[in-house]
Order: C-alpha cells, then structure tokens, then sequence
C-alpha cells in the first residue's frame, strides 16, 4: 500500500480563500478572560471580501470571548480527516441583530447555496436571535497535509 506523504503548501490570499470557499468545517479558537484557550467546533463560510464567517448565538462562549479580545485563531479542515487543512489568524467582529441578517443569508448562501424561502429564513434567523462572527485574515499558514515525511514514504 502506497504511504501518504506530507504536504505543506504556501498560498497566497486568493488560493486560501478557493481553499476556504469548499470547507465548512472549523476549530474557532478565542481567548477566555484569563487568556487560557477555548475552543470552538464551527461551521463556517466564507463572505465576499473574504473573510471567514460563523452563525452563532450572542451568549456563547466565543462570542462573549470575540467580544472581549478579537484576535482569534482557526484551524479549517476538509471533510475527510486526512485530507488538507490550513491554520488562519485573524481579528473577529460579532454582528448582531439587525446588522446580522443579510451578511446571516450570505453565510448560508456561502455553505449551501440558495434557500427557498429567504424571508422565511430571515425571519428565522429573527426569531433565533442569531448573531454572525467575521474574522479577517491576517495570515495563515500553507496549506498543509498530514502523512509520512517524504524521506520516509
């Protein structure tokens, strides 16, 4: 059987965000009020500036964090567990409602395209008191993929 080799990729931004555009799934890391690590599973998108964006609730632990500290970090990886992922950096914001709800229809638009009924989902998104965090990239690593050193497959 054939060993998977280690990639690293450096990426610039366009090349991160065609990356970032098919991955959805994310460990949003933010900093608690002592300055320890907490850390998020998340689904993610990303916006039309290229930003990574995340549907959340105000009262949740990354949001109360995001608020405090707005610097953040995410690790993106793909759907199958040993295939590529990239670390980004960032500083997050928190939109809340109002101001959440267009760029909340462009997060799903982002993930799974058009919905039925918008006014449906806005109103659902209302309803839920949702809330949008939005980090702008400030630098990530290369695109990197696990498996044996090349020197070693």
């Amino acid at each position: 059987m054939p060993r998977s080799i280690a990639t690293n990729e450096t990426v610039d931004r366009a090349a991160l965000v065609e990356f970032l555009s098919t991955r959805h799934r994310a460990i949003l890391l933010t900093a608690r009020a002592d300055g320890g690590p907490q850390l998020s599973p998340v689904t993610c998108g990303v916006d039309a500036e290229g930003r990574l964006v995340v549907s959340t609730y105000p009262k949740r632990a990354k949001v109360v964090n995001v608020r405090r500290n707005p610097k953040v970090s995410a690790c993106v990886l793909s759907d199958e567990w040993n295939d590529p992922w990239v670390q980004l950096d960032g500083t997050a914001e928190v939109l809340d409602l109002p101001e959440s709800i267009e760029p909340l229809v462009e997060y799903f638009r982002s993930i799974s395209g058009e919905h039925p009924d918008w006014d449906e989902y806005r109103e659902a998104m209302r309803k839920q008191g949702k809330s949008l965090i939005r980090v702008t990239v400030d630098r990530w690593g290369p695109i990197a993929k696990g498996g044996f050193p090349a020197e070693l497959a």
